[in-house]
């Protein structure tokens, strides 16, 4: 955020063009078990599309967040920016289901929180 918009923010003021400059965040964090990966290069390879897909769409934000030095599981987190909570939901069910579909892992666990 650029120290113009902090300032005023501060002050109680929007900039005439943004009326609305709340966005809402939602994290998916997705805990995977991992099969036969036998060194760290491996577990790096078998999720290489979190941040080569959905790491490059402007919206959101993915980060290996736990488990870095385990060769069984895995843990990643996924970000999603909107304009409501309705928007996000439906991006992170979106980013959810790509993902099964194309990481070949299976998920242990999912925790979802819309901020």
């Amino acid at each position: 955020m650029s120290e113009a918009l902090r300032k005023l923010l501060k002050e109680g003021k929007t900039p005439q063009q943004h009326q609305d400059i709340t966005p809402h965040v939602g994290v998916l964090t997705l805990h995977f078990q991992l099969y036969g990966c036998e060194d760290l290069k491996a577990k790096r390879k078998a999720f290489t599309a979190m941040k080569a897909i959905w790491g490059k769409e402007p919206d959101l934000a993915v980060a290996e967040t736990a488990d870095h030095e385990a060769l069984d599981c895995a843990t990643w987190t996924i970000a999603a920016l909107g304009a409501s909570a309705q928007q996000i939901t439906q991006r992170l069910d979106q980013v959810e289901k790509d993902i099964q579909e194309r990481i070949d892992a299976p998920i242990l666990d999912i925790h979802r929180e819309i901020l």
